[in-house]
């Protein structure tokens, strides 16, 4: 009966803590502030063995203009391994490649960590069955879990 329960626990903080914002966008909310939501997921990515190419604060971007922006950062990131497939299913994947995460804060002060749907870009660029993509889908959730866990 624990086991019960903790099974339907952990089934309703998954399912609560993801939201679909635009098409095709992942949303999971962190209880991390933004900076440190980012340092997290730049840990887990560079852990599991991707390159990070950039780490872009679009709020420092602002600030050198005299504007204000909540603190917004998008993390590039990848490796060949995982997007040569994606291009042999079609090369114009390469567009959306290197991957990218966007952590930001709202108006309310919540943080959240967005990412690109692996099947909604397979979709776009016309390979909705390409093997490739769950795996790619299972990878980015695990790593978007381990960068928001408590």
């Amino acid at each position: 009966m624990k086991l019960v329960r903790s099974l339907v626990a952990l089934t309703i903080f998954t399912f609560a803590s993801i939201v679909v914002a635009a098409d095709g966008l992942i949303v999971v909310n962190s209880p991390h502030s933004a900076d440190g939501t980012m340092s997290r997921l730049e840990d887990v990515v560079k852990q599991r063995g991707l390159k990070v190419f950039a780490r872009i604060d679009h709020a420092a971007g602002a600030a050198k203009i005299g504007k204000t922006l909540r603190p917004t950062e998008v993390l590039i990131f990848g490796n060949p391994q995982g997007g040569t497939p994606l291009m042999q299913c079609a090369q114009s994947m390469g567009i959306d490649l290197p991957l990218k995460a966007l952590v930001w804060e709202d108006d309310t002060g919540q943080v959240w960590l967005g990412y690109n749907d692996p099947a909604y870009l397979a979709q776009r660029h016309g390979v909705a069955q390409c093997p490739a993509i769950d795996n790619l889908q299972k990878a980015l959730a695990s790593i978007a879990k381990a960068a928001v866990a408590r």
